[in-house]
């Protein structure tokens, strides 16, 4: 019995660590506009079967966040879909685990006033049957000593509108 409890207490401390270090480097990241954005681009990429750090990425975010796409049906209306932040992690885990999904920044433009930012960050995306570019729109909000992401909407060019000449390499 002493034995399991000495292990337990080894794993609780193992995990405090972890969990402070994890702390440490996500503040440093929350620091600045970028580290945020970086973040969330780095958090949800990988390869089929990868697991993502939904808690760190639940961090980057105010609890009342909001996540939204404009998807543009080539044959149809456009249909804009829009998530709490629990939902999409919830659809993200299975989605982006089960089928793969790689996302790099293209170009960001940054535009900032005392306390909130906007980002407009090209991106160039690829799952298993598609690639595509697009804008990704986050708002950003400075409180409590660094930078939360109070909403992230995107579009892609799967309806053939390209992305602005300012926003391509």
């Amino acid at each position: 019995m002493k034995k399991l409890i000495i292990l337990f207490l080894i794993s609780l401390a193992t995990n405090y660590c972890y969990s402070q270090d994890a702390q440490k480097k996500l503040h440093s990241t929350s620091n600045t506009i970028d580290g945020v954005v970086n973040d969330a681009l780095t958090l949800i990429t990988g390869k089929k079967g990868e697991t993502r750090d939904w808690e760190a990425f639940r961090n980057l975010f105010t609890g009342d966040a909001q996540i939204a796409v404009l998807v543009h049906d080539p044959t149809g209306p456009s249909i804009l879909r829009t998530y709490s932040l629990e939902e999409f992690v919830r659809i993200g885990k299975k989605y982006y685990q089960n089928d793969g999904f790689i996302e790099y920044e293209i170009k960001k433009i940054v535009n900032e006033y005392n306390g909130i930012a906007n980002v407009f960050q090209s991106y160039y995306a690829k799952e298993l049957d598609y690639e595509e570019k697009g804008i990704n729109s986050y708002q950003l909000v400075y409180f409590e000593n660094r930078w939360w992401i109070k909403s992230l909407l995107w579009t892609s060019d799967r309806n053939g509108v390209q992305i602005p000449e300012n926003l391509n390499k």
